[in-house]
């Protein structure tokens, strides 16, 4: 059984952050959706928020299993036991942040291999930036975030 982790910070989770997963849950048997907190970020959801998103953004999929942790992701991985990372591009500079964060991750957890997924070329705009600045002046989010959160996700950025 082969199994990866999709890291994110998911404020809140889009349909971009959902497609890398989903297309992630079929090259792998599990893949643990790891919400995590950046301290470089602040966040707008609570990290209880973005898990609960997760939760019911992929309730139907039983091989996608939704975890929180406050470590370093390094160990985190190395303590599941995951064959690599997955991480989502959008373009060249998603790709060098995110080959930066590899030789960092790969230099605490020797062997801890990262897969890209790039985005599809209509999902390469969306962020969980564009999203909370939409929600924020009640904008529709149809095309950025699951039906399943978004009246959860617009009513907390309308505040």
């Amino acid at each position: 059984m082969k199994s990866a982790i999709c890291p994110g910070t998911f404020d809140p989770i889009t349909l971009g952050h959902e497609s890398v997963v989903r297309r992630a849950a079929k090259l792998f048997d599990t893949v643990y959706v790891a919400v995590l907190d950046n301290i470089d970020k602040k966040t707008v959801f609570t990290t209880e928020e973005r898990v609960l998103f997760a939760k019911k953004v992929f309730a139907d999929d039983e091989n996608i299993k939704v975890i929180t942790s406050n470590g370093l992701l390094a160990d985190l991985a190395v303590d599941l036991g995951v064959a690599a990372m997955v991480k989502g591009v959008r373009d060249t500079q998603d790709f060098e942040y995110e080959y930066n964060l590899f030789l960092i991750n790969n230099a605490l957890a020797e062997g801890l291999e990262t897969v890209f997924i790039p985005s599809y070329a209509e999902q390469t705009f969306i962020s969980s930036t564009a999203v909370r600045d939409i929600g924020s002046y009640g904008g529709d989010l149809k095309k950025f975030v699951n039906p399943a959160i978004i009246c959860d996700v617009s009513k907390k950025l309308k505040k």
